[in-house]
């Protein structure tokens, strides 16, 4: 029974102030730092590479178009016979060799950029899974985890390298800057004030603009799940059956085009307005450039100015606008990078460690022989919920017994599992093994002592030994271990049977993949369970839902002589599986209301027996 949905997660509103959005930016860049710290733990060499790089092609413009200048007046000066032409072709063959030089720095730059975003995004890709692998179960079943789990993962791995390439060009164009605005200072000292002054617009479009486009991407995280999902309904064999038979597939695909739409439409029109934002603004941009521009012509037509330092205010102008220009979308990238950085390092900061022991040293009974299972007051509800799942249970494993679990769908039976395996601890009373508190044992300690079929049991797409190795994977290479486990579970002659016997790749998703039926990787499971010959504990959950009669008689003589050493639990709907059991537990509505063998629960004539001669007197019709 998993819990609710939380509610869906909304950013705080848009900032409206200009103050507003500058704290916002300071705030966003605040997770400048870490990703820096990524970066250098991707690649250390690359990155520095990319500074040192980047350094020198700051400072190639300002000297192009100083050589640029010096070209000029060297053109006019020879012109007039006031010198000869020789140092004009010096100075040409020298900003040739410039411009050679920032050719191949960019492509340096460029090569430098692709190898540290593969490295990065491994790292990224890396980080997250890692964490992915520290969270619990509590976690995978709350929808609102999803949600950042989705966010983190949909662009964190290229946010990182273009938050860094957006603090390169922050630093570069800003020397470049430097060193323009000082030979733009000598030509015109009031083209700097305007240089500046026509570009603060654009920064604050950008801020908001790169604000708004993170706010609309992390408001549909839950409907992009769900767009996922209708694809993953059409394009996947499990559901093809039942798209062909009820006739699924325009219904699914009309609700994947309509959610598509919505999405297309709130990209348009941001667009839109990015489009417009940048027409605007770069008309104000175009306008102080040609004002400025007439100003320094008419000085040069006065002779004030030489040619030279007209064609150095064009070329130095134009350049200082795209350097500023450059640096403020930076910034602006740089604000958009860091916010969705903020989605990773809020998925990788999630609080874990619920399943960690509350004792050091963490306690634990003997190895070898299984240990008394016994619940005390036990109840539980999942997080988010108000009923309970279970209430007010009490009840003992003794070593070696069996114990099987019956019930309605919803009675508990899969709940007080996760208990026992530390997936959740109860909230209230206690669960002990071996005399030991579960939640002063470690969870890893705890669940090596378990074998378990789930009957919502994987169907790994690796081949047949792996599939069963799985079950332990430091011995997933061990033939004999594994030949013996595959035997135990009666899956010897479909192994013996697959093309390539246990290297037959299963499964539909990949090529050369052999599909098994539902009961022959239910056989699998089993057999994946068994391979956990030192387990102390084993539980099978519904481990004949999918096989037939004969198979399952021919399962339960294996269990029997499996389990003679262990203690197991056995869930089943099936009374014919769980009367072998030593004792069963029937729940109902969360709460124990039967405990008894088979036989004394029928001479009870109560709710067992009720169940029983229901799903007998269906085999009799």
């Amino acid at each position: 029974m998993p819990p609710p949905h939380p509610p869906r997660f909304r950013p705080d509103p848009a900032p409206r102030s200009l103050g507003e959005r500058l704290r916002g930016l300071a705030s966003a860049l605040r997770h400048a730092p870490a990703t820096y710290r990524l970066v250098w733990r991707a690649d250390r060499r690359a990155a520095v590479l990319l500074a040192v790089l980047s350094a020198f092609a700051a400072l190639l413009p300002a000297a192009i178009a100083w050589v640029g200048k010096l070209i000029v007046d060297a053109v006019v000066a020879a012109s007039r016979g006031e010198s000869p032409a020789t140092p004009v072709l010096g100075l040409v063959a020298l900003e040739a060799g410039l411009m050679a030089v920032s050719l191949a720095l960019s492509r340096l730059v460029g090569l430098s950029r692709e190898l540290l975003r593969a490295r990065l995004g491994n790292v990224v890709n890396e980080s997250i899974l890692e964490k992915a692998l520290t969270l619990e179960l509590r976690h995978f079943e709350d929808a609102g985890v999803y949600d950042m789990m989705q966010n983190a993962r949909r662009e964190a791995s290229a946010r990182p390298l273009s938050l860094v390439m957006q603090g390169l060009a922050v630093l570069q164009n800003g020397a470049t800057l430097a060193a323009l605005t000082a030979l733009l200072f000598r030509v015109s000292p009031v083209g700097v004030l305007v240089l500046v002054a026509a570009s603060v617009p654009a920064f604050v479009a950008e801020v908001k603009l790169a604000a708004e486009s993170f706010r609309l991407n992390t408001w549909r995280a839950p409907e992009g799940r769900k767009l996922n999902y209708l694809e993953w309904i059409l394009t996947r064999d499990q559901h093809v059956k039942e798209v062909k038979l009820f006739g699924l597939g325009p219904l699914v695909l009309r609700r994947y085009r309509n959610l598509f739409q919505r999405f297309y439409d709130e990209d348009r029109r941001l667009a839109v307005r990015r489009m417009l934002a940048g027409v605007l603004l770069g008309l104000l941009s175009l306008l102080a450039f040609y004002a400025m521009y007439a100003q320094v012509a008419a000085r040069a037509a006065r002779s004030e100015i030489t040619l030279g330092d007209l064609a150095l205010y064009l070329t130095v102008f134009r350049q200082g606008q795209g350097a500023i220009q450059s640096i403020l979308s930076a910034v602006g990238a740089m604000y958009e990078d860091a916010l969705y950085m903020s989605n990773l390092f809020a998925f990788l900061a999630i609080p874990t460690g619920g399943e960690t022991a509350r004792v050091r040293p963490a306690l634990a009974p003997p190895h070898g022989a299984p240990g008394r299972i016994e619940l005390r007051g036990v109840s539980f509800r999942y997080p988010g919920r108000a009923e309970w799942a279970l209430r007010d249970l009490d009840l003992a494993i003794e070593p070696g017994e069996t114990l099987g679990l019956v019930g309605e769908n919803g009675a508990g039976k899969s709940t007080l599992v996760k208990l026992l395996l530390r997936l959740y601890d109860p909230t209230e009373g206690s669960i002990t093994y071996g005399g030991v508190d579960l939640r002063d044992m470690e969870a890893t300690e705890l669940r090596s002592r378990f074998g378990a079929v789930f009957q919502d049991f994987v169907h790994y797409q690796f081949s047949a030994g792996e599939n069963v190795g799985m079950g332990l994977p430091e011995r997933i290479d061990d033939r004999p271990r594994i030949g013996r486990a595959v035997e135990r579970a009666g899956a010897g002659e479909l192994v013996s049977g697959l093309p390539q016997g246990l290297d037959t790749p299963l499964g539909g998703w990949f090529e050369s993949g052999h599909e098994l039926s539902a009961g022959q990787w239910q056989k699998l499971a089993v057999a994946r369970a068994f391979m956990r010959e030192e387990a102390e504990v084993l539980i099978l959950d519904e481990p004949t839902a999918s096989i037939d009669a004969e198979a399952e008689h021919d399962l339960f003589q294996r269990f029997r002589e499996l389990a003679a050493s262990r203690s197991a639990i056995v869930i089943s709907h099936r009374f014919s599986t769980v009367r072998i059991a030593d004792r069963i537990a029937v729940l109902h509505g969360g709460r124990l209301v039967e405990l008894g063998s088979h036989r004394d629960l029928l001479a009870r004539d109560g709710r067992y027996a009720h169940l029983f001669r229901l799903q007998a007197q269906g085999y009799l019709d």
